[in-house]
């Protein structure tokens, strides 16, 4: 092992200029392999805590995913564009699983080299001991698919939570038999999509409010591996090289099959070539609305009209360009109330400036990155998964940004950008731990208690390398809750309920949501931090049904499961 690092670091030297990345990924694959993934599970034990905020445990975890392009040549927008990660329950033992998505060879698709190791998705179990353990055999889940996202739901009400996966080809529902097990269902039930659909977000919601999870699938651009026109610097053909491919929506007919209700919604935007989606009730009339970020195309806002249809309002929301007026490379979305003014806000990221839309009600927003503080710090790096976490529990929410190149295997470091209130933002990334000195070329990731410690985790899917788990080792010095819904007429999993609570004199809201950030999905447990405040006063729920219920003196740093009346 000695003999060979030293080989590698003496070719860094002299070929940087022309090879550093791809020696940097061989390194993290030899470490990956030969230092962490022949571990015996029984030698796992997740390391004591260090002196860093955020400390990176994958390997010693147990977490040993390795993404992959297909090969090892990134020459392609497919394969620059994937890369999503979950967390979930998938056996409801209360600790929350990992799911990740990867690429592989394909047969006229993939130039290089085909890779030398397995190459599929994986699904890792939580072993409530601090490490996981990789079940993807036994599960049924690794699959022989391009994978792009994933998006979690229990669309048959079964108590367990299903997978369906976005392909570059069909797509992929995996139906939980909660047994430990899946099966594939996707022919039966309807969503694959269409052979040659490019699909990379995807979400679930249930626009109607039947008491099923709807699926709404975001379709990026019909790709041709044989169109060669590009500026060669660019590595490969952009975006806009390929016509867009139209979205998808698919309404749950409750039998464990879906239909196609794309036209009948509404929803015609064919020039969008969409990326990131996500779906919340932005101005609280008690339907799901949906967002759409598109690659180098102004993004669509789609307003639910009571369930019966949809209605584009990105313009005349203020939502669908920048601040600069721009169609930006837009990858994702995720919503949240930042200011605890009790309305959601959005924050988009994209390859520049990044959009920090403040809800200012009324359906309208406006956005507030440059004076947030935001935009300067975002400028300086190509940000894909962005996602609102209370990292140190203080009761206001701050963003994660994972980040990366878009068309070469260059790394960007990672940032933390912290809420300091009065609708300011400060990069604190450097001071929170080693992990935020290092280069990654980042695209999924997803945030949430893994140790049911009180303070939230975050996972990160890099493209064709190592994946990285940053446990939080200190957010929870402050106070919390978790809280888990559990729908009884609502959908299963309270997917759109609306919670507002009031403690020490402030108010949080938040939406159960679905997909967050870039093709990632997040912890299913709605997290408030709590400052020092050992009691919630109040706490609201507004169900999908419409049911309102509302519970009172709530002590604080427990995990409370709340059931529809």
């Amino acid at each position: 092992m000695k003999k060979n690092l030293s080989t590698l670091f003496y070719s860094i030297y002299h070929f940087r200029k022309t090879g550093y990345m791809l020696l940097i990924a061989v390194i993290s694959v030899i470490l990956a392999g030969g230092c962490g993934s022949d571990k015996r599970q029984s030698e796992l034990k997740a390391p004591p805590p260090d002196d860093d905020y955020f400390q990176e445990i994958a390997l010693d975890t147990g977490l040993d995913f390795i993404h992959s392009i297909g090969d090892n040549h990134l020459d392609n927008i497919v394969e620059s564009s994937g890369g999503g990660v979950a967390f979930l329950d998938y056996d409801q033992d209360g600790y929350i699983d990992a799911y990740f998505t990867s690429g592989t060879w394909v047969d006229g698709f993939s130039k290089g080299t085909r890779p030398g190791r397995p190459v599929e998705n994986r699904l890792y179990r939580n072993r409530g001991d601090g490490t996981f353990e990789n079940v993807t055999k036994k599960s049924g889940t690794g699959g022989p698919w391009y994978s792009m996202g994933v998006t979690i739901g229990d669309f048959n009400n079964d108590g367990y939570p299903d997978i369906y996966i976005s392909n570059y080809g069909p797509n992929a529902l995996l139906r939980n038999n909660g047994n430990g097990t899946f099966t594939d269902i996707t022919k039966r039930a309807g969503v694959a999509g269409g052979d040659e659909d490019l699909s990379v977000g995807a979400v679930w919601l249930d626009y109607d409010n039947d008491g099923f999870l709807d699926l709404y699938v975001g379709n990026y651009l019909h790709f041709d591996p044989d169109y060669k026109y590009f500026y060669a610097p660019d590595g490969f053909p952009g975006p806009l090289a390929y016509d867009a491919q139209k979205d998808i929506l698919y309404h749950n007919n409750g039998d464990g099959t879906f239909e196609d209700v794309t036209d009948a919604m509404g929803i015609t935007n064919v020039d969008g070539r969409a990326m990131g989606v996500g779906a919340a009730d932005y101005d609280e009339d008690g339907f799901v609305d949906i967002y759409v970020a598109n690659d180098k195309g102004l993004n669509n806002l789609l307003h639910n009209n009571g369930g019966k249809r949809f209605t584009d309002r990105g313009i005349m929301t203020g939502t669908a360009f920048s601040q600069g007026g721009e169609a930006t490379v837009s990858m994702a979305v995720d919503f949240a109330d930042f200011n605890n003014d009790g309305l959601i806000d959005m924050f988009v990221s994209d390859n520049n400036y990044c959009s920090l839309y403040k809800n200012e009600g009324s359906s309208i927003f406006s956005d507030i990155s440059f004076i947030s503080g935001l935009s300067m710090a975002c400028a300086q790096f190509v940000g894909w998964s962005s996602t609102f976490i209370d990292y140190d529990n203080d009761g206001k929410v701050d963003l994660f940004k994972t980040n990366g190149e878009l068309k070469h295997l260059y790394g960007h470091e990672d940032q933390l950008l912290e809420n300091l209130g009065n609708e300011k933002f400060a990069d604190v990334s450097l001071q929170l731990g080693e992990y935020f000195h290092r280069e990654y070329v980042g695209r999924g990731t997803c945030v949430g208690d893994y140790d049911n410690d009180g303070d939230l985790d975050v996972l990160i899917s890099n493209l064709n390398d190592q994946c990285r788990f940053l446990r939080n080792n200190k957010g929870n010095r402050n106070n919390w809750l978790l809280i888990r819904l559990v729908g009884t007429t609502s959908n299963r999993d309270g997917i759109g309920a609306r919670l507002k609570i009031s403690h020490g004199g402030q108010i949080q809201a938040a939406q159960k949501k679905s997909t967050t950030g870039y093709l990632s999905q997040n912890d299913p447990r709605i997290h408030f931090g709590l400052g020092q405040d050992d009691i919630v006063e109040n706490l609201e729920i507004i169900w999908p049904s419409g049911k309102r219920q509302i519970l009172e003196n709530i002590k604080a740093n427990q995990i409370l499961e709340i059931r529809e009346p």
